[in-house]
């Protein structure tokens, strides 16, 4: 969402996340907790909600909590469970075990790669539900002929993180979301797949007029479970709320659902509808109270968060932190920085992970690596042809200098390419002229067209960099 789509208006968005914890076993129960796998086979009687079963905590996904907790620079404290009672099928003992007015983790904050700080106002842990699923119509229960529960998802933990409204924009949104995503996957807390529904998102719009500081009615859209759909489902509710308000009419506080299909939220309940969950504490469980020296033993044991793997690869590279963060998102700093150590050319060792490593380094060596960027860079293989090289080493490994010969790429004589390029001048004055003539512009988009003639004509085995040197040298003269 820009201003220029909605202007005057300033879009306040706050999100909830739903992390599933990545135990082997449910929060409450040795059921196991894993994706997939034929309904109704991971569960026991604590899933169930059976009769005289009785939850037992699991510790590792306390750990796991804590984890989350200080890497979101939140106040790890006293915790306790409570039943948050409502019946629905998908939890058939009438209640979930969640934490409410006292959770594990309270009042931090996450940084995105930009610097800003976004608020955290708490992490607590819950139990998953199961899932249920309608059949016939749309999808929907209201259309549906019958529906099926599988309860193989009941039980599992979770950690849900509410974050400050401090959000403006689908790409602010976003951008947390992936960021936090990053931050679980890197501490072990959760394999973070939206499309596995073991990160889900719910987001909470409001719109304002610019320079307003109080808040609007806000709007709830639950379960998007892709980055997407998230930015489109926001977009579209703020354009939806300010018609509302331009139109003289109150928006409504809802619960929403995204429709991926159609493009649109769609009223699920009103506040005047809302659940009373009724809580209280959970009778069958002690308070949490994790003790100080286990916290420091955990906090001790923290991977590098990804913030400071931005940092570690900006200085090693010379390049600002905010572009280095699709490296760190691509788990291929560690990478980086033992190519840069061999004394690689930095900025050609992230272009060619950033751009050529869609699907990781598979046989790549870093010993490799290096070697293929100091021909490169010593201008015994142009771009393209470095390109094509470092395809071969990803795919099947080797020495990078035999495999440029079984290529047969070698370095063009730079008489020959003089000449080329004299040629291709001569062919072209009008496009020459605008090269010599025109502004830093004109000259850029100039150079691409003569490099690439340049290219076309040797099928790739110039370098760029050296026609681009030349260009430059017969415009000074």
């Amino acid at each position: 969402m820009t201003d220029d789509i909605l202007d005057g208006w300033e879009t306040v968005i706050g999100l909830e996340v739903h992390a599933e914890l990545a135990t082997n076993t449910k929060l409450f129960s040795s059921a196991r907790n894993v994706f997939g796998g034929e309904p109704n086979t991971n569960i026991d009687p604590v899933s169930l909600g059976l009769p005289g079963s009785l939850p037992v905590l699991n510790k590792k996904a306390v750990e796991l909590a804590i984890r989350v907790g200080l890497a979101l620079n939140c106040r790890v404290q006293r915790s306790v469970f409570a039943r948050k009672n409502y019946f629905y099928p998908d939890m058939p003992k009438a209640y979930q075990i969640s934490q409410f007015d006292l959770p594990i983790n309270e009042g931090g904050w996450l940084e995105l790669p930009d610097g800003r700080q976004i608020g955290i106002e708490r992490a607590h842990l819950e139990e998953d539900t199961g899932k249920s699923s309608h059949v016939g119509g749309g999808g929907r229960i209201h259309e549906a002929d019958y529906s099926l529960v599988d309860y193989n998802r009941a039980g599992v933990p979770l950690i849900e993180i509410v974050g400050a409204p401090d959000l403006r924009s689908a790409d602010d949104a976003r951008e947390y979301v992936s960021e936090l995503r990053s931050i679980l996957v890197a501490i072990g807390a959760s394999d973070g797949k939206m499309e596995e529904g073991s990160m889900r998102v719910d987001c909470n719009v409001s719109v304002r007029p610019h320079g307003n500081q109080e808040f609007g009615t806000r709007c709830e859209v639950k379960n998007i479970n892709s980055l997407r759909s998230l930015g489109r489902a926001i977009e579209y509710e703020a354009r939806r709320q300010v018609d509302i308000i331009t139109s003289g009419q109150k928006v409504e506080q809802q619960t929403r659902h995204w429709d991926e299909a159609d493009g649109r939220t769609h009223t699920l309940r009103s506040k005047e509808e809302a659940f009373d969950y009724r809580y209280f504490s959970e009778p069958d469980l002690v308070p949490l109270d994790p003790s100080l020296e286990w916290i420091a033993e955990i906090q001790e044991s923290q991977p590098p968060l990804p913030r400071q793997r931005r940092i570690d690869l900006a200085k090693a590279a010379e390049i600002e932190p905010t572009d280095a963060a699709l490296i760190v998102q691509k788990d291929l700093d560690e990478f980086a920085l033992s190519v840069i150590k061999k004394g690689a050319d930095a900025s050609r060792v992230l272009v060619h992970l950033a751009n050529n490593l869609a699907d990781g380094v598979g046989h790549l060596t870093v010993d490799a690596f290096a070697t293929l960027i100091h021909l490169e860079t010593n201008g015994d293989l142009s771009a393209t042809q470095a390109k094509t090289v470092l395809a071969d080493l990803v795919d099947k490994g080797g020495d990078p200098t035999q495999i440029a010969a079984d290529h047969g790429f070698e370095a063009m004589d730079t008489s020959e390419l003089d000449a080329l390029i004299e040629s291709i001048i001569n062919e072209n004055p009008d496009d020459w002229t605008a090269f010599v003539q025109g502004d830093a512009e004109e000259r850029k988009k100039k150079s691409g067209f003569f490099v690439g003639q340049v290219m076309k004509v040797t099928k790739g085995q110039a370098d760029g960099k050296v026609v681009n040197g030349i260009l430059l040298r017969r415009a000074e003269n």
